[in-house]
């Protein structure tokens, strides 16, 4: 990690598992151990303040110190929304007049569904742009949500990639006949400059999702579901980028009661925690305090640590057989993959890799855009799809339906 980039430590896992709660104690276990720390919570009722015990914020977004080397601030979605729909108002101020649009006030919008995922990316970037902070703990929503918004940057830069061309031709066809019209050209040159602007945001996002400091932290109860969710959700975040760094079994219940009721959920609780162990990150064993846990006293009683460093995926890479069976071969970490959730669509230069609820596109390395996919299988927690050197036609690829992954 580069000098003064802050560690991100990313924190989701099941619906109810207590995932603000930990986000809370990691941040402290941070702070504690050194670090100047700041906590950023999604804004719920239940935020990373209510938790910490700390105060309100004098203003919007304002961090709020809650211990010594401690902050917390909530990512605030209707301001950030409400920002951004009147800057795009004002910059498209031309064109909607020739329209005869009626702008929107500020005291008439209300933030549309999906607006606290983009306010939760944006506080986690401008805390990074800050240099304020050395650790940064975010809480995320739960973990098939956290999943698709770790993955929404480089979704909508490859969007716009693919929409700009079109787009520029519009304009370029539209812009006299409006001005026969109107009496106003299409406004093509801020167009252009709001896309290359918002490109140049989503991957600056991207980047700090994806860069080598930042890791993801799961919260799970153990239990019948905990094993299953972890595993599906690690898979789609292979997809993505980030690493994971531990899983927090959280609300374990004490051993040995006298109480068979109590003995057995214990019981059951250490058989599913014998499956987290399992999937080969490292896991902490976090006791449930029999209260709900509000404070700093009761978040350092849960002894949650600091975030340790990351267990790193293997690399991306193209293996050469062509000397033994003529094949390419391209090498995909993807942990916790099932083979009947699991298909793969050749799409141009880009590999459609969908497993469980989770789908991302990726670019085939160059050596591969001129070969044929022949197939694809699990080995070994990752995705090999094979290639034959020879030429194809331009279009779709599947191997799903008949000719499934093996």
């Amino acid at each position: 990690m580069a000098p003064g980039v802050p560690r991100t430590v990313l924190v989701t896992g099941p619906g109810g598992a207590g995932v603000t709660t930990l986000a809370a104690a990691t941040a402290l276990a941070g702070a504690r151990a050194g670090h100047r720390t700041l906590a950023i919570g999604t804004g719920l009722s239940c935020g990373l303040a209510a938790v910490l015990g700390t105060r309100p914020a004098a203003g919007p977004g304002q961090p709020v110190e809650a211990a010594d080397g401690l902050w917390t601030v909530e990512a605030d979605s209707a301001r950030h929304f409400r920002e951004g729909f009147l800057a795009a108002q004002d910059r498209a101020g031309t064109f909607l007049s020739a329209l005869g649009a009626e702008p929107l006030d500020d005291d008439e919008l209300t933030e549309l569904p999906g607006a606290g995922a983009l306010a939760l990316l944006s506080t986690l970037h401008e805390a990074h742009r800050s240099g304020r902070w050395q650790l940064i703990v975010s809480a995320l929503p739960p973990a098939p949500e956290a999943v698709r918004l770790l993955a929404l940057p480089d979704q909508l830069l490859r969007y716009l990639g693919r929409l700009l061309p079109a787009q520029r031709r519009t304009a370029h066809t539209l812009r006299p006949l409006l001005a026969q019209l109107t009496g106003v050209s299409l406004p093509a040159a801020a167009l252009y400059d709001s896309a290359a602007r918002w490109s140049r945001e989503l991957t600056a996002v991207r980047d700090v999702l994806t860069g080598p400091g930042t890791c993801v932290r799961w919260v799970v109860e153990p239990g019948p579901r905990a094993e299953a969710v972890l595993r599906s959700a690690r898979a789609g975040l292979a997809l993505h980028g980030p690493a994971s760094e531990a899983v927090l079994a959280n609300r374990l219940l004490p051993t040995g009661s006298p109480d068979p009721w109590l003995a057995g959920l214990a019981a059951r609780q250490r058989l599913a925690l014998a499956e987290l162990v399992a999937e080969g990150l490292p896991v902490h064993e976090i006791p449930h305090l029999g209260r709900p846990v509000s404070g700093p006293a009761d978040l350092e009683t849960l002894q949650v640590p600091p975030p340790g460093d990351p267990v790193p995926l293997p690399g991306r890479v193209v293996e050469d057989g062509r000397s033994a069976d003529g094949l390419l071969r391209w090498r995909l970490p993807l942990p916790g993959a099932r083979r009947d959730e699991l298909t793969v669509v050749r799409r141009g230069d880009e590999l459609v890799v969908t497993t469980g609820p989770y789908r991302h596109c990726l670019v085939l390395p160059p050596l591969l855009r001129d070969c044929t996919l022949t197939g694809a299988g699990l080995e070994d927690g990752a995705l090999v799809t094979r290639f034959a050197p020879v030429p194809r036609h331009r279009g779709a690829e599947a191997l799903n339906g008949s000719r499934p992954v093996r």
